[in-house]
């Protein structure tokens, strides 16, 4: 199925989001990054750099959590058994 197909029978489905939809959306991603929340509303964001921001910020803390999990890892090792288990089990919870 073309891509054109794909998008008209999203629209004919009754599933559209409207543009007010999409603009408090937007708003709301806004307000969960920290670089763009404490914007001030006179100071105009464009959607795009909400987005593009959204992206960043979320690869941002994959990375801190790929970065803790090896240092977790690395400490788990040195770690005598009992303690590691201890910490293993806590981390499951």
């Amino acid at each position: 199925m073309s891509s054109r197909r794909s998008r008209s029978s999203r629209h004919s489905s009754g599933a559209r989001i409207s543009d007010d939809q999409i603009t408090d959306l937007v708003n709301k991603l806004q307000q969960l990054l920290p670089e763009l929340r404490n914007n001030r509303s006179s100071d105009k964001v464009s959607p795009a750099r909400v987005l593009q921001d959204t992206c960043n910020y979320i690869r941002n803390l994959h990375q801190e959590v790929d970065d803790l999990s090896e240092r977790l890892s690395g400490l788990l090792e040195t770690t005598d058994t009992t303690q590691a288990a201890l910490i293993r089990n806590l981390l499951m919870q």
